[in-house]
């Protein structure tokens, strides 16, 4: 007499191809190549054709690398539509966010910081929609 799969046997098979289906992609990633530290990092904020590129150094003008620049983006109508975005600087003390909108209510005010130091920067898209800074970061005041 042929015995049927029970239940229980029916379920453990489908979660273990579940398991292995989930599991294969991440090992798959495991794999790929290291970043490529001169690359600019880029961040895509998909909402709007204004970008704004960076470039931070220290007090005496050398990049500064894994410098974090983040903005906080409230947009469109009343603003209620908000954004908060971070990218790291590559060895040359670049980066790169687009995708930012066309028309905010305050503007975007950046913040760069590294260890102990940092710096910001502010624009206003509706008048430079392809921003272009240069943050020096400083020791921060108490």
């Amino acid at each position: 007499m042929k015995s049927t799969p029970n239940r229980h046997s029916i379920l453990r098979e489908i979660l273990s191809l579940t398991l292995l289906t989930l599991t294969l992609p991440a090992a798959a990633q495991s794999d790929s190549p290291t970043p490529d530290p001169k690359s600019v990092p880029i961040v895509d904020g998909a909402a709007g054709s204004c970008s704004a590129d960076f470039t931070i150094t220290d007090s005496a003008g050398a990049p500064v690398y894994a410098a974090k620049i983040q903005v906080h983006i409230a947009y469109r109508f009343m603003s209620l539509h908000k954004l908060d975005l971070e990218v790291g600087t590559n060895t040359d003390g670049k980066a790169r966010f687009t995708g930012l909108p066309e028309r905010t209510r305050r503007g975007l005010f950046f913040r760069a910081s590294e260890g102990d130091r940092e710096g910001s920067a502010f624009d206003d898209p509706t008048t430079t929609c392809k921003a272009q800074f240069t943050i020096a970061l400083q020791k921060k005041t108490p």
